[in-house]
């Protein structure tokens, strides 16, 4: 009905083209509008202004030879300004986009390695909307934001690259774990080392003691009982001590049993022995 009676709506983020006799009039803002068909006016088309998204897949080959598939985000608008030329002198504008993006990331990425092309997308989108900038704006586009979304290397590619990761990985791993068995190690080497020196320490002392002990003993009981010799008192105290330790052995109910020479003429022999393990006790503690 609107169009019988030459009026025409225009939406909103929405402008429309009008001619007349097919010419180039006038950019019609949003709104309500009058076209007197009579007198050959009409609207050729709309534009719109919103804000478009284009996803852009291209394929290249790094300076590696690496294939790779770069995915590319443009954002672009139509300039109400300029919206004459967008509507006229681009039939397809997602196509020339494209071109444009095709362009010059397979002119920048194959500069690059693969690594050196993951590092370095944000420049690689600075120069894509850079160079689309300056293409699009004599055509009466705008572009908003450029963005590289994604970079997919070959999958084989992509195996390699993450069995590379996870052998580093774990060699770094193995490392680390021999490093820590060897600081064990050595810890633990250290503790016994200190641990064997002070029970020598100790062992050393007891000797000692019991060495200071019986020579006290000696002395003692020499000048208590005339007539008797340092080597009677020492027999006398030795086989004290082999009767006391017999004492213990068979008092205790857990200890084995213990076969020695036994005998009124063993006697001597037995002191002898203790008494050439205690000297060679003390002269190796001194």
């Amino acid at each position: 009905m609107g169009q019988v009676l030459g009026c025409v709506q225009v939406d909103q983020s929405t402008v429309a083209i009008k001619e007349t006799f097919g010419k180039f009039d006038d950019v019609l803002e949003p709104g309500c509008h009058c076209l007197p068909w009579c007198l050959g006016s009409q609207v050729a088309g709309h534009l719109s202004l919103r804000v478009q998204q284009l996803d852009v897949r291209c394929e290249t080959k790094t300076k590696d030879n690496v294939f790779v598939t770069v995915v590319a985000s443009i954002q672009y608008r139509a300039l109400a300004e300029s919206a004459q030329d967008a509507f006229y002198k681009l039939s397809n504008t997602r196509n020339q986009i494209q071109a444009y993006v095709f362009d010059v990331i397979r002119a920048s990425v194959p500069k690059l390695n693969l690594d050196s092309t993951f590092e370095q997308k944000n420049d690689i989108a600075k120069t894509v909307e850079s160079e689309l900038e300056k293409a699009m704006s004599h055509y009466g586009y705008e572009i908003v934001q450029t963005l590289i979304v994604d970079i997919e290397p070959d999958v084989h590619v992509k195996r390699a690259m993450n069995e590379i990761n996870a052998a580093s990985r774990m060699r770094e791993a193995a490392s680390e774990k021999a490093e820590a068995e060897k600081i064990l190690q050595i810890k633990r080497a250290e503790g016994e080392a200190e641990s064997k020196y002070l029970s020598g320490l100790g062992i050393a002392r007891q000797r000692q003691a019991i060495v200071d002990g019986l020579r006290n003993s000696v002395l003692a009981f020499s000048e208590s009982v005339p007539g008797t010799s340092s080597k009677d008192v020492m027999d006398m105290v030795l086989v004290t001590q082999y009767f006391d330790t017999l004492k213990e052995i068979g008092a205790s109910s857990k200890s084995n049993s213990v076969f020695i020479p036994h005998g009124p003429g063993a006697v001597k022999d037995i002191a002898s022995q203790i008494r050439d393990g205690l000297l060679q006790g003390n002269a190796a503690a001194e």
